[in-house]
């Protein structure tokens, strides 16, 4: 049996406070909040809503105006429902909804009603990017399955938005093509949308019965409003929606479309001579070409394939000074990896910046293997030479999905004392692979395998992951049992390392009071990276959390959301303590549609961090410590709005302690022009961490342990990015976003990390021989990144964009203690620009098909 903790009475007491809070809620106040959700159940009782589609013979043209005989033909769907901030009261001013379809598509007429013009909020975007205004949105689950589904939205500007809703929530970086046009009408605005068949998937049934909804955002009251009622106490969204029936005998049109690209690139960036200061520039020009293809196998399942893809136009990536044991996650911003992975995501098993990334060997060994020889040339990146995605969903509900990409080799360039160089292949051809069976079940439920596989040429390991994810609710969807379990393994050429995790939890999942309790394990050989990425390996951890929502208005608040729980972690080889949290949140909306919170985070022991020392079987004692911090939004409808938050961490060890902030204003100056800025302060004063670890000198030092040594230290971090748009139309738009990102490390003292965890002084950097006498751990970092980018969709699909970035880095051990000083110098660093034109066009089978019959 593994050995708990001795805990102190500070820690009996809080534990203590937590078991009886979680009892509370557990009886006195569960009972109370199962009476009230009755009553509220009794208050707001809304029955599901059917609506019924018309077939047509003849499509409407798609103007925003629906002035064609047939919109007054079709079923109106209207008595939209709040849902928020104030669920459950009918909407004042009316929405109408009519759907029509025919062989080729549905078609969507919507008609707001308003009290005038200048209460119709209008700010212009770009695409799948919501301002400051009202928009009109349909939801389609073609599979019935009450999990998955589709989101069509449009603004009174005309600017589109569309998403995909699964298990996985809600995905905006899905991208389908379809057509859609708004205008104003008196004191009201018309939406009018067409959704191709080619846009979304739905079985070859001949009747067609389909999940429906639709919702209303009115901004200048900050209301949104659907048909059918969702209630947010209720969990799931798309088990939430009504019918749709009425579209008969239609089948899946041949889904063929073909977006070739061409792309000029030229980049200038330094080249530095060996041990000289001076540098020099060079400069390259690529022109190439590539194509993305997506192919209709069947009614259910799609082939998306890229050939050649190029990704140099993709948002700078937030580059940061890293001094933790953990590699730095960074955003997903190319398209392949964004739209339509919502089957790939499943269990959080997939990472896609491991394709493309760092190369696996990118560490070379200069000491022993080539000794002699000096790294000139090493990518960061790897060239990603082909994707495919296949996926779609079974009439039964059972989707699959299917994800390969290929990359290709990458070398390192080194050179020797006499001018010889010789190429390090650093990554080898390189094959991924992900194969998802996702199996929808009644209530919310499904149940998931997972499979990621990597291949590689040549001697490097092979790597491969087998999970199951699963979620088991009853039949009201108020209690689930949810859990995953996953099988890592790595094939060297002598063995093989395997390694397990598993995670359950059960809780309440509906309701204003909500909890979960949940055990994981991770093995300590469990690595799942190669395709995956998991920060803190080898560890039991149990967790409970307890949650009380209140969305009616009370007071001077629209809603308000709050929780506490507690983690406690172990070692899971070998068996030792590791960590204990207690948080606890809340935050809400005011009814000025002001957002505030604020969130406490208690240590309230000493912890064992075994990760810090980067030495095998190795701990660092983590202080006790308290961290608490608060922030707020103003109302974003005004012109100017702003976001400030701050924190305040303080440790029980000499004067550790961290403060954060960061004001964030953003201003509007009309419908098309819009301004963000973003300014935020981390300053960590006696800051403990890793510094070096070396083998002691056997001849003079009688402890015979790798010495660890950990320094002293404060980090000071600043950042400032400004971004602002300017939206022309809702088909061209032009966007700046500069970032400079500044973080030092400055050293006063350092010490040994002994075998027990505690930290003893220690001469380091001198003594030891004078090993390490010229060593200064002093950083003073700088990234600065410029991205400039102009965009216009001249047709549906169809873009060209020209993108300019800059990008400085610049790293070294002389700390500067005044910004402006610091920036100065960094302007003046080695650049590296980019300039870039992509011309994008969307080419459909059936739409060239139709043209060439009529010509």
């Amino acid at each position: 049996m593994k050995k708990l903790l001795p805990l102190t009475l500070y820690t009996r007491q809080l534990l203590a406070l937590l078991l009886f809070f979680s009892s509370c809620f557990s009886s006195d106040v569960f009972a109370q909040e199962q009476q009230k959700e009755q009553e509220q159940k009794k208050e707001y009782n809304y029955p599901q809503k059917k609506l019924k589609a018309l077939r047509i013979a003849e499509a409407p043209k798609i103007d925003g105006a629906l002035d064609e005989a047939v919109w007054q033909n079709a079923e109106i769907a209207t008595d939209f429902i709040q849902n928020r901030p104030t669920p459950g009261p009918m909407e004042k001013h009316k929405t109408e909804v009519r759907i029509l379809y025919d062989d080729a598509a549905i078609y969507v007429g919507a008609i707001m009603h308003d009290v005038s013009q200048d209460s119709i909020f209008m700010e212009l975007g770009r695409r799948d990017n919501l301002g400051n205004t009202d928009w009109f949105g349909v939801f389609l689950d073609t599979y019935n399955d009450e999990i998955n589904g589709f989101g069509f939205f449009v603004t009174p500007a005309g600017v589109q938005l569309d998403a995909r809703y699964s298990s996985n929530g809600e995905d905006f970086s899905w991208n389908a093509v379809w057509e859609s046009s708004a205008r104003l009408e008196g004191t009201n605005w018309v939406a009018e949308l067409k959704i191709p068949y080619s846009a979304i998937r739905f079985s070859s049934k001949p009747e067609q019965l389909w999940g429906l909804n639709f919702m209303r955002n009115r901004q200048s009251t900050r209301k949104g409003f659907f048909w059918n009622y969702v209630d947010p106490a209720n969990n799931g969204f798309v088990n939430q929606w009504g019918k749709l029936t009425g579209i008969e005998n239609v089948e899946a049109p041949l889904r063929l479309s073909f977006t070739p690209y061409l792309s000029g690139i030229t980049n200038s960036y330094p080249v530095f001579k060996e041990g000289s200061e001076e540098v020099s520039y060079k400069q390259d020009f690529n022109f190439s070409g590539g194509m993305d293809l997506k192919y209709g196998i069947n009614d259910a399942f799609t082939l998306d394939m890229t050939l050649i893809p190029d990704f140099s136009q993709v948002q700078s990536d937030n580059q940061v000074l890293n001094l933790t044991p953990f590699e730095v996650q960074f955003n997903e911003n190319r398209p392949f990896f964004m739209e339509g992975t919502e089957l790939f995501n499943k269990g959080d098993f997939f990472y896609s910046r491991r394709i493309g990334g760092i190369p696996v060997n990118y560490d070379i060994d200069t000491k022993v293997k080539y000794a002699g020889y000096e790294v000139i040339e090493n990518p960061l990146e790897t060239k990603m030479i082909n994707g495919t995605k296949v996926s779609g969903r079974t009439q039964s509900g059972l989707g699959v999905g299917i994800f390969n990409a290929v990359v290709g080799r990458q070398y390192a360039t080194l050179e020797n004392g006499e001018g010889e160089r010789i190429e390090v292949e650093t990554q080898p051809l390189t094959n991924y692979n992900i194969t998802v069976l996702d199996q929808s079940l009644k209530n919310n439920s499904y149940v998931t395998l997972v499979n990621t596989n990597v291949m590689r040429q040549g001697s490097t390991y092979d790597a491969n992951l087998t999970g199951v994810v699963f979620r088991l609710a009853n039949k009201g969807n108020k209690y689930a049992i949810n859990g995953k379990a996953a099988l890592s393994q790595r094939y060297f050429s002598e063995e093989t390392d395997l390694g397990y995790m598993y995670r359950i939890g059960v809780g309440k999942v509906s309701g204003n009071f909500t909890y979960n309790f949940s055990h994981t394990v991770e093995s300590d050989t469990y690595n799942p990276n190669d395709l995956g990425l998991l920060f803190t390996p080898n560890s039991v951890e149990e967790r409970v959390h307890l949650q009380y929502n209140i969305f009616k208005p009370f007071w001077k608040m629209l809603n308000l959301y709050t929780n506490v729980g507690a983690v406690y972690e172990r070692r899971y080889e070998p068996d030792a303590f590791q960590n204990f949290v207690i948080y606890s949140n809340v935050n809400g909306t005011f009814k000025n549609f002001w957002n505030a919170g604020a969130w406490l985070e208690v240590e309230p022991v000493k912890t064992n961090d075994f990760f810090e020392p980067r030495v095998d079987n190795r701990h660092y004692v983590f202080p006790a410590n308290n961290n608490v911090g608060a922030w707020v939004s103003t109302d974003y409808r005004k012109k100017f709005a702003l976001d400030v938050n701050a924190s305040y961490r303080v440790f029980n060890e000499n004067e550790r302690k961290t403060f954060n902030y960061a004001i964030s204003p953003r201003y509007r100056v009309n419908n098309q022009l819009s301004f963000n800025y973003s300014y935020s302060r981390n300053m960590r004063f006696d800051d403990i961490g890793y510094a070096n670890s070396f083998d002691p000198d056997l001849e003079n030092d009688d402890k015979l342990e790798r010495r660890v040594i950990f320094g002293l230290r404060d980090v000071l971090t600043t950042s400032n990015t400004i971004s602002g748009s300017y939206i022309f139309n809702n088909r061209m738009s032009l966007s700046l976003r500069a970032r400079h990102y500044w973080s030092s490390a400055k050293y006063d003292r350092f010490y040994n990390l002994a075998l027990a965890g505690q930290l003893e002084p220690d001469v380091y950097p001198q003594g030891y021989k004078g090993r390490f006498e010229d060593r200064n751990h002093n950083i003073n970092y700088n990234a600065f990144n410029v991205d400039v980018v102009y965009s216009w969709w001249f047709a549906p699909g169809s873009e060209i964009s020209v993108v300019w970035k800059n990008a400085i880095s610049e790293r070294g051990s002389q700390v500067e203690s005044q910004y402006f000083d610091n920036f100065s110098r960094t302007l003046s660093a080695p650049q590296n620009n980019t300039f870039s034109l992509k011309i994008l066009y969307y080419l459909d089978y059936l739409t060239l098909k139709s043209k060439l019959k009529k010509s």
